[in-house]
């Protein structure tokens, strides 16, 4: 009889028996990344040991403030989409969004967001903007400590407002969650679409030169060992 408990008690969920965590493997969304190409971009990245804190970061655009990022969703700037009328952001929903009804050539009032971080539909109405909100992949506090600091002010205002790699329309909530952290201390909550967003964060880190962190390397490449 105490050898046929010990025996439930390696397989099942039994107080006091001790806990046996579960797999809770997701399949990735259709369409994700694959691991070659994860575990490439992993390959080509540069890894530092930690995030430094060089100190000077001032997103603020106020009089008296830093504005190290230019002022938010400026038209100003060379980035893909810039200097055409429009502001980043309704340039940001305008292409994530589907269902898009706008004001005039610029101004998206409604539309649905397919969310990439918690893989669920939200409607969008202007007069509720607020409830999406643009998420920097690679979050700019991040970037200026990690080499952003030493970029020249244009460098800096086209990766703020790139909207061919480095933003996304994400649910505010989870905007505000995610904050500066990086994928060390923090992933979309929907587990299927991390291969995207792995992919996603490692493609802005090459293409504008930035490391990540050890932390964030080893998460990185346990992620890619999922990829399909």
């Amino acid at each position: 009889m105490g050898k046929l408990i010990w025996v439930l008690c390696a397989v099942l969920f039994v107080a006091g028996c001790g806990v046996l965590v579960p797999d809770q493997t997701v399949a990735p969304a259709p369409g994700s990344p694959s691991r070659a190409e994860v575990t490439a971009l992993l390959d080509t990245v540069r890894v530092v040991a930690s995030r430094p804190r060089p100190g000077g970061y001032e997103r603020g655009c106020k009089a008296g403030q830093g504005c190290v990022f230019g002022p938010a969703w400026t038209d100003d700037t060379d980035a893909p989409g810039g200097h055409d009328g429009c502001d980043t952001r309704n340039n940001v929903l305008a292409a994530q969004l589907r269902d898009v009804v706008t004001r005039g050539r610029c101004v998206v009032v409604e539309g649905v967001l397919a969310d990439p971080y918690t893989a669920t539909d939200i409607p969008f109405r202007k007069a509720e903007g607020g409830r999406i909100q643009i998420d920097h992949v690679y979050p700019l506090a991040a970037a200026w400590d990690l080499g952003a600091a030493g970029w020249s002010r244009d460098l800096r205002l086209r990766f703020a407002n790139d909207l061919s790699v480095n933003l996304l329309a994400t649910s505010a909530a989870v905007n505000q969650a995610k904050g500066d952290k990086t994928p060390g201390t923090w992933l979309p909550p929907a587990r299927a679409n991390h291969c995207f967003y792995a992919a996603k964060y490692l493609t802005v880190a090459v293409d504008y030169d930035l490391p990540i962190t050890a932390a964030d390397n080893a998460v990185l490449h346990d992620i890619a060992r999922d990829c399909p």
